[in-house]
């Protein structure tokens, strides 16, 4: 009688055996009896060779339960039910957005399915041309087809009306015979209206796209769950489907067709922030032109006031080139800020400060600038700025002209403050107040304080003392902050 180790030694080979015999009951055999794909004759010799190349891949497999591992060619696969991803799938939508109607329900369900299905046949795709190292467009769409009836999706025909060319032009028309949607519609009885091979018109577009490297959507323009002959599809690039659409039936007549796009909503946002930032490019040109033609007006009045000989008069030309020269920084800051929408209203302020001030102030002058915001990181609309900034304009220039002396020592202060959705903006000075020289001179200011106040809704006062002048403005909240 044998020892026992070589009696557990034979046990344990026995089961070797048996495991391995199981593996080989449970492996998948794929046996060709028919071509799995059809195509126009100038497309047969290549789709044959695609053919063959895609059976040797499927050939190398082995199902595995105790590993829960399907392993095809080395690369580890996962078997979904058809119902699961077909109308099971949809009916869950319409549960799952019943508050918005079932129709917009089915759409949700039908985009995220082409979505998902257009992403795995875009990675398959890539995964395939790499492993069967394919570099040709036609050679690495013709993969594709194959590869799709070998995984349960469908059988492919190519009509003769397609013309598969690597440019603008592409359009291919197609038939997915025994699409695993529309069986899985017509096996479990349900009925609808629409066509249902999302996942189908998905899947194909992504291969496709991959393959060409053009952006391609498919739409399937009639189903066998309808109770049409064929699942028929039509892909195209996205900006030229329409056309292909039209040709298939009367136009007037026909059914709208929902056009999927892969991530529909990421496709709108990239054109948004395109739309956008041809917009944004656009008005910083505007904005830089018109800082440009201002600086002009500033130049041709300075050459103006050099041939005046009377000095009141050209102080006023100084006036009117200062309030130029602010609007024209304005437009100088919006073209060169990354958002020509809203401008940091501190860094305005002090930038328009410093240069009223070294436009105005005298070599003998000692005069502090105060700058306080208490509004966190404000961000006002230039509709708003700029009249503020002519209002600082104004209200700087008399002060640096005539609150203080020559030899003075003053302070000119911006006070912003914000509450209950208003701003309180406080400017002024603690030099003479208003003297008569001031005052006639201050007239025409004080008249465009007024309008520039009336064009932001904002409130005026002005307030005088012995110790200086103040203005107050009060505005309201019609901002947005960072």
């Amino acid at each position: 009688m044998p020892p026992s180790s070589e009696i557990e030694k034979l046990k344990e080979e026995i089961r070797a055996l048996k495991q391995e015999n199981r593996k080989l009951r449970n492996s998948f055999n794929y046996e060709m009896k028919k071509d799995t794909v059809i195509v126009p004759d100038e497309f047969k010799s290549i789709f044959k060779q695609a053919q063959n190349s895609v059976n040797d891949y499927f050939s190398n497999n082995s199902y595995d339960p105790d590993s829960a591992e399907i392993i095809i060619n080395g690369e580890r696969y996962v078997l979904l039910r058809s119902c699961a991803i077909s109308y099971e799938f949809v009916e869950v939508f319409k549960e799952l957005y019943s508050n918005r109607g079932e129709e917009e329900a089915v759409r949700i369900g039908n985009n995220f399915l082409f979505d998902i299905a257009h992403l795995l046949g875009r990675e398959d795709a890539k995964a395939f041309h790499r492993k069967m190292d394919l570099t040709d467009p036609i050679q690495k769409l013709s993969a594709g087809p194959v590869h799709f009836a070998f995984t349960g999706w469908a059988n492919v025909e190519m009509l003769p009306e397609s013309n598969p060319s690597p440019d603008n032009d592409y359009f291919i028309k197609y038939i997915h015979h025994n699409s695993f949607e529309a069986q899985a519609y017509i096996k479990a009885g349900k009925k609808t209206e629409n066509p249902v091979c999302m996942m189908n018109a998905g899947y194909s577009s992504g291969w496709c796209e991959e393959s060409f490297g053009l952006s391609l959507t498919a739409v399937e323009i009639c189903c066998e769950a309808q109770g049409a002959d064929h699942c028929t599809f039509i892909m195209a690039p996205a900006d030229r489907i329409h056309e292909y659409l039209e040709k298939e039936a009367n136009f007037d007549s026909r059914e709208d067709y929902d056009v999927p796009i892969f991530f529909q909503r990421k496709y709108a946002e990239d054109k948004l922030k395109e739309s956008l930032r041809q917009k944004d490019t656009l008005l910083k040109e505007v904005h830089h032109r018109v800082k440009n033609n201002l600086q002009v007006i500033s130049s041709l009045l300075k050459l103006q006031k050099e041939a005046l000989k009377d000095d009141e008069l050209a102080k006023m030309f100084d006036s009117s080139i200062m309030r130029v020269n602010t609007m024209a920084y304005i437009h100088e800051i919006i073209y060169g800020s990354r958002d020509v929408s809203s401008i940091n209203i501190e860094k305005y302020f002090k930038k328009l400060l410093q240069s009223l001030a070294q436009f105005y102030r005298t070599d003998d002058q000692r005069i502090e600038i105060e700058l306080s915001i208490d509004a966190g990181n404000l961000f006002l609309f230039p509709d708003t700025v700029i009249p503020l900034g002519l209002i600082l304009n104004e209200v700087a220039c008399n002060s640096f002209k005539y609150a203080f002396k020559e030899d003075d020592e003053g302070k000119f202060y911006l006070h912003l403050t914000e509450k209950d959705g208003y701003y309180n903006l406080v400017v002024g000075d603690n030099g003479k107040g208003i003297t008569k020289m001031r005052r006639s001179d201050e007239s025409l200011g004080m008249s465009l304080v007024e309008i520039l106040c009336d064009q932001i809704d904002a409130k005026l006062e002005q307030i005088n003392s012995k110790e200086g002048l103040e203005y107050r403005i009060i505005f309201e909240h019609l901002t947005e902050k960072a």
